[in-house]
């Protein structure tokens, strides 16, 4: 099957991805653009992933102001290279970080960076509440796991919906912005302030 370039030049366009890895994705995929778009998708994650021992001395601090001064962010987001961190993609991406942190509201960047003190304070708790409920006691460690699990989905950065498509995670977003520059780009930390918190 033959793959016209206007074909090649739209998934690019929609991916961010180089020339022949269009071509070869549409011809695995058959023509299928959507199919495409998921090859991609998945080498982009894959490469991301084998990036993940690369360290990230670039990158970019980036501030966002909400509510007129009411509510500020400061986030620092790393990047292997400064020709990246100066792209409009990944500029895009601090900012976009630090509007989510404004919105959102996270606690930490990810699940390993929660105080144990606060897991232990929130398993005790949900804990409590299974006392209160009357279910059988056998099964109140899976249910308080489950919360507990929902507790970092709420609250860790990385795995929060993103606000501006909840369909995708903060850290899934990170990862396709990752796979398009073919950098491992990284959320180092971040201070939200609200006005008399």
């Amino acid at each position: 099957m033959a793959i016209s370039a206007q074909a090649v030049k739209e998934l690019r366009e929609r991916t961010g991805a180089g020339m022949m890895e269009c071509k070869a994705a549409l011809t695995e995929a058959g023509g299928d653009m959507e199919a495409a778009i998921d090859i991609l998708r998945a080498r982009g994650a894959a490469k991301a992933a084998k990036r993940a021992e690369r360290e990230t001395r670039e990158g970019a601090i980036g501030s966002y102001i909400h509510m007129g001064g009411k509510i500020g962010v400061l986030v620092e987001v790393n990047c292997e290279t400064d020709f990246v961190a100066r792209t409009d993609q990944f500029q895009g991406l601090v900012r976009d970080v630090a509007m989510h942190v404004a919105a959102a509201s996270p606690v930490a960047i990810r699940r390993e960076d929660f105080p144990a003190e606060l897991v232990e304070r929130e398993r005790a708790v949900y804990r409590e509440q299974m006392r209160e409920s009357g279910k059988p006691e056998h099964i109140w460690d899976k249910i308080v796991d489950g919360k507990v699990d929902k507790f970092y989905s709420e609250q860790a950065l990385l795995e929060q919906p993103f606000v501006k498509n909840p369909d995708q995670t903060v850290g899934q977003l990170i990862t396709e912005v990752s796979a398009k520059t073919g950098e491992k780009i990284e959320v180092r930390r971040f201070t939200r302030f609200a006005l008399g918190e």
